[in-house]
């Protein structure tokens, strides 16, 4: 398996991530143009409930008997009407979002399992499961959030910020000239800690990345941890990435929270300049005093989005950073495309040659030296070797999961490389060390390996692989749901399981090869002896690539490779080979003396 030695792309800058985000909402152009639309009429009618007011103010005379009440009640009651429309309009408005998040959240979710679909097997190598997992979820999560609550503040505010403006220059052009004097600070502070807050939301993501990742493979691990006692070494191991996240969400908060109250003493200083040069003016009769409550009440429009803005930017600037991470994965290459023109053969009658082959997964480390092999159609190879001998590396080649660094792979004399994808690996029947299963019923986990499968097959396969008593046992039989990677089964029947998937695909499909990958490492001798034989009937006619550890296993193998370092170092017969008393020699009597 390939080093885990970096984690993803480096992610694109900010104003990159913003773009791309601009263009994934282009399929929801008109609900947003609905929004804004609803936006500046909500925001419209907020804005006249402070004119409603500085009229009825005016209305109000010293003296006895001087108020006109029919007038002020009047302007109240229009004013308690603009807002409660503004009030229905907001509801509608965050309504709306929250639709367009989830559907948003649902559309970008999508093309990353799809992309991830189409990355090759590099990609997971590399990659930790954890932090593929914390960009599904946690990070379209952040977005969608940021979408379905701050962008509604965010257009709001820029209505709001608009039209409280202009409303002030209706009223004093001086008074507005006075408290649009704070704003150019704002703008540059924002600016600046825009620079300084960027970077740790995305170290704050990257580090909640690597605690899943952390997380992810302990679980899986759970057993072994108990197993050898180690958890409070797991729990030391924890509580060192644990700190280095809460104290990358602390750098990034500590200095995000400090914009809100800087903005807003900032627009506070602003306030007070309007009060004192509002009472000058109304000293010297400039402005009435109703004109001045309207003005200072807008001013608390126009400021008050701003510090609502400079209040959400964390939320933001964390959204960019998420999206920064979601995007680099987007933009990962690809397993390259099938060659134009390339072959698609029907039926692959199974005939392999490797050709002086080199490949390595990184370009520093060499696995494979120089390999050369021929495996006749329906031949069974055997491939044998101590561990780290370049064993899985074969199968990873032979299934183009990886390409070769120099030589050739030839299968019916056509290099691997001219055939689709699609068409050389569905050739191949697998049963790998590794067993996969998924939740789902057990019929559901061995029909996997056939579309539209009957209970009568299945139960062939599974009585075939000798797990048909245990799963009779079951309360539910057939229909008894295995949990997520067969956490309520045994290590043993989960590769039951696989190797019956693989006996009932192998059954009705056109496969021709087959590979198996220590198939039978989790099961005891009695039931492997058993399944051999019906083993032998799938590999019946097949050229078969057979990974053992057990060499007695092997023992009517066509060929056996000898494996060490890379290099072929001895093939032949189990005779031939125990003859000469080679490497093969000592590895075989190593397992029984």
């Amino acid at each position: 398996m390939a080093r885990r030695d970096s984690i993803m792309t480096k992610p694109k800058d900010s104003k990159g991530a913003f773009r791309r985000l601009l263009r994934f909402l282009g399929p929801f152009r008109y609900m947003i143009l609905f929004v804004a639309l609803l936006s500046v009429l909500s925001n419209f009618l907020s804005l006249l409930g402070p004119n409603l007011a500085g009229s009825a103010i005016n209305e109000v005379a010293a003296g006895k008997g001087q108020v006109n009440f029919d007038r002020v009640y009047a302007y109240a009651f229009r004013m308690l009407l603009c807002y409660v429309s503004s009030s229905v309009l907001s509801m509608v408005i965050s309504v709306t979002m929250l639709r367009i998040s989830k559907r948003f959240a649902f559309h970008l979710r999508q093309q990353v399992f799809e992309k991830l679909m189409r990355l090759p097997v590099g990609f997971f190598d590399r990659n930790p499961a954890g932090d593929i997992i914390s960009r599904v979820s946690y990070d379209i999560d952040v977005i969608s959030t940021c979408m379905a609550t701050d962008i509604v503040s965010i257009l709001t505010s820029i209505v709001m910020v608009v039209g409280s403006l202009f409303m002030m220059i209706s009223i004093s052009l001086p008074l507005s000239a006075v408290a649009l004097i704070t704003v150019p600070t704002s703008i540059l502070y924002t600016a600046r800690m825009r620079k300084l807050t960027q970077p740790r939301f995305v170290r704050r993501s990257k580090n909640y990345g690597i605690m899943n990742g952390f997380v992810e493979e302990m679980l899986s691990g759970q057993k072994t941890i108990l197993a050898y006692a180690h958890e409070d070494a797991v729990d030391e191991r924890f509580d060192t990435i644990n700190q280095n996240a809460a104290e990358a969400y602390y750098d990034a908060d500590s200095l995000g929270v400090t914009i809100g109250p800087t903005m807003g003493f900032i627009n506070n200083i602003g306030l007070s300049l309007i009060a004192f040069f509002g009472s000058i003016l109304y000293l010297y009769r400039l402005i009435s005093l109703g004109s001045i409550s309207s003005f200072i009440l807008y001013s608390r429009k126009f400021s008050g989005p701003i510090n609502e803005i400079a209040s959400i930017i964390n939320e933001l600037f964390s959204a960019l950073a998420a999206a920064e991470r979601v995007f680099s994965l987007l933009d990962e290459e690809e397993e390259p495309a099938d060659l134009p023109g390339a072959l698609s053969p029907e039926t692959i009658r199974g005939d392999v040659r490797l050709n002086h082959v080199m490949f390595g997964y990184t370009d520093s480390e060499t696995i494979i030296h120089n390999l050369s092999l021929t495996a006749p159609a329906g031949r069974l190879i055997a491939i044998v070797g101590p561990t780290g001998a370049g064993k899985t590396t074969i199968i990873n080649l032979l299934m183009r999961f990886y390409d070769v660094r120099s030589g050739e792979i030839r299968v019916d004399n056509n290099d691997i490389r001219t055939l689709t994808r699609h068409s050389l690996r569905s050739a191949y029947e697998m049963v790998l060390q590794d067993t996969w299963v998924f939740r789902g019923t057990i019929f559901e986990n061995i029909a996997y390996g056939k579309e539209n499968a009957s209970l009568e097959e299945v139960i062939r396969a599974a009585k075939a692989a000798h797990i048909h008593p245990f799963i009779m046992r079951l309360p539910d039989g057939y229909e008894t749901v295995i949990s997520e990677d067969g956490g309520n089964i045994s290590k043993g029947q989960k590769q039951l399981l696989t190797i019956a998937r693989a006996m009932l695909s192998s059954h009705y499909d056109n496969s021709n090869m087959l590979i198996l990958d220590e198939a039978t490492s989790n099961v005891d001798t009695s039931t492997e002896r058993a399944i051999q034989t019906a083993m032998r009937e799938m590999m019946q006619d097949k050229t078969c690539f057979v990974i053992a550890h057990r060499l007695s296993t092997i023992q009517s193998a066509d060929l056996i490779l000898v494996l060490n370092h890379g290099d072929v170092v001895e093939q032949g017969t189990h005779a031939s080979l125990m003859a000469t008393k080679g490497f093969y020699y000592s590895l075989y009597r190593a397992q029984f003396e």
